[in-house]
Order: C-alpha cells, then sequence, then structure tokens
C-alpha cells in the first residue's frame, strides 16, 4: 500500500501535513522507528534522497547496531518501517503542543496499519510525547513515564502487547556531536533487532 495515499483515505487531505510517500506491505512490518519531526525540505527525509539527511544518520545508527543496511529499501526489508510524530516542518527551536496535536491523527492512524508490530521505537522526546498522548486515549494514562530517557532505557513497557522503547532522536546535527546518545540509540536499536529476529 502506499502509505500517504492511504492515510489521507483514512484521515484526510491536509496541503501542510507531509506524509511518506512509500510502497509498504504492512504485514512485513514489525518495528516501527518514530522521528521527532519532518524536515522542511522533504527530500531530506527518510523516503526522500537517497542521500537525504535523515536517512543518512538512521543508517549510520542501524550500522553501529549491527544491522547490514545501506538504503531505506534495505531497512523496510528488515522489517523496520520509519516515520515521524510530527508531520509538519517545524518553525521554532523546539515543536509546540498543537504541532503534535494536530499530527497526530495521522500518526495514529499509521500505526494502526500495521498488524504484525513487535516494537515501537520512540526516538526523542516529541515522539514519546505524541505516542503517550494516543495512548493516554485508550488507556487513561501514559505507556512512558515523563522522566528523563537515559533513567527508562533498562525498563521494560508494553502497549497492547507490543514493546515500546524510549530512544533518543536519530536524526539532525545533536546525534552528530552528542556522541553518547549515539552510542546509547545504538544500543537500544541492537535490542530492538533481537526482538525482531
Amino acid at each position: 500500500m502506499n502509505m500517504k495515499e492511504e492515510l489521507e483515505t483514512k484521515t484526510g487531505m491536509a496541503n501542510d501535513i507531509y506524509l511518506n510517500d512509500i510502497a509498504v506491505d504492512p504485514l512485513t512490518i514489525r518495528t516501527i522507528m518514530i522521528n521527532e519531526v519532518v524536515p522542511s525540505d522533504p527530500l531530506q527525509d527518510f523516503y526522500g534522497s537517497p542521500d537525504a539527511d535523515y536517512l543518512k544518520t538512521t543508517i549510520s545508527l542501524l550500522q553501529r547496531a549491527g544491522a547490514e543496511v545501506t538504503s531505506v529499501q534495505d531497512i523496510l526489508r528488515m522489517g523496520i518501517y520509519i516515520t515521524n510524530a510530527v508531520k509538519t516542518p517545524k518553525t521554532e527551536y523546539t515543536v509546540d503542543k498543537s504541532s503534535i496535536e494536530y499530527s497526530l491523527p495521522y500518526l495514529e492512524t499509521e500505526i494502526s496499519l500495521f498488524p504484525n508490530i513487535k516494537v515501537i521505537m520512540l526516538m526523542g522526546d516529541v515522539a514519546k510525547k505524541s505516542f503517550n498522548m494516543i495512548t493516554k486515549k485508550s488507556t487513561g494514562k501514559n505507556v512512558i513515564p515523563a522522566v528523563s530517557t537515559y533513567k527508562l532505557r533498562n525498563s521494560e513497557f508494553y502497549y497492547k502487547g507490543i514493546r515500546v522503547m524510549p530512544s533518543y532522536i536519530m536524526t539532525g546535527r545533536n546525534i552528530l556531536i552528542e556522541k553518547s546518545k549515539a552510542e546509547m540509540a545504538a544500543a537500544d536499536i541492537a535490542v530492538m533487532l533481537e526482538i525482531i529476529r
């Protein structure tokens, strides 16, 4: 299925929302990695150009975790689908709550399209916040506690039988600067890979 077409059919069209225009077999996907926010240039997103900034840092993290990947198609073949929590580019340094809420119906629908998910990775605080907003609607509480990610990394969280793993953002210049966070994200990805093998 084409993700963009499916999401527009189920959730509606919006000119300012950026959705993944990629064909995916939902039955083959076992992990969803949720990044924070779409880039201002769609070509720099995961399914944009082959040398997109978002894709380069993600491939690097997956390789550090032991995955033999060099392209987004390799990642999909492994059963990993990558998306962004916020579907509109940020206009300020931080992502405000209204942007998260505006994109939430798309993210919620997107997650529901994959029936064989074993792991959802929340790559950064915005992804964590977005996912908690989704789960709170059905359970009345956050799946992931509102504490620092490094305190949560060794805990196991589940939502509807799916392992939910909070980790660090996998895109942007910060991942190149903060080496310890890159190492921890790669270690978290390695755990995810073990679960879906």
